[in-house]
């Protein structure tokens, strides 16, 4: 049990040492053995615990994601309608403009890096593939309760995501511009009102 747990411990630091790396010089520049030496650990243990820089670095990014999904979805679950959900959900994007904003850039180095190698890049598009399917099952409901007029629900989704990856883009090229998450929210809300049925 004592062994385990040291086991652990090791993991969760060489996690962190990772994440120290990565913020501070980006996907590329970082090795692993950079990551050890930040761990105080032997790449032994590095790939005991871990495949490979790629994989420990799609677990640090599903971690990050897996914190935003649950404030997104607790968000939504607490709103009357559909349009009301996604607006509530968009603003949600303030915790990528401010407790995430360092890992922005690695995660973008990263998704660039990644393009070139089809195996990886799949992992790293699942994200994007799972919030283009609840979106579109989110605008499907929206046109089926009548709080949208016949939208089409891929494209709706499409356009959506579009605005939040746009936003997040400016905010990365000009993060004191303004509050990026409340801009976010803003243009759902202009999105949505063009949905909405008249009168």
């Amino acid at each position: 049990m004592r062994q385990q747990a040291r086991s652990e411990e090791t993991r969760t630091r060489i996690f962190n040492a990772a994440r120290t790396c990565f913020s501070r010089t980006g996907y590329e520049a970082t090795s692993v053995d950079d990551i050890c030496k930040e761990a105080g650990a032997t790449k032994g243990a590095f790939y005991y615990h871990f495949e490979s820089k790629h994989a420990l670095f799609l677990e640090l990014l599903n971690k990050w994601l897996a914190q935003f999904d649950q404030h997104f979805f607790e968000t939504r679950d607490e709103t009357q309608n559909v349009a009301d959900g996604l607006i509530e959900m968009a603003g949600s994007t303030r915790i990528i403009f401010t407790d995430s904003s360092n890992y922005l850039p690695m995660f973008l180095e990263f998704w660039l890096h990644s393009i070139r190698d089809p195996i990886i890049w799949n992992k790293v598009i699942e994200p994007y593939r799972r919030y283009m399917e609840l979106f579109t099952r989110l605008f499907d409901s929206g046109n089926t309760d009548g709080s949208f007029q016949a939208a089409d629900p891929r494209l709706a989704s499409r356009t959506l995501i579009a605005i939040a990856i746009g936003m997040i883009l400016q905010g990365l090229m000009d993060p004191h511009g303004a509050d990026w998450g409340g801009q976010t929210q803003e243009s759902v809300r202009l999105l949505l009102k063009g949905l909405r049925p008249e009168g």
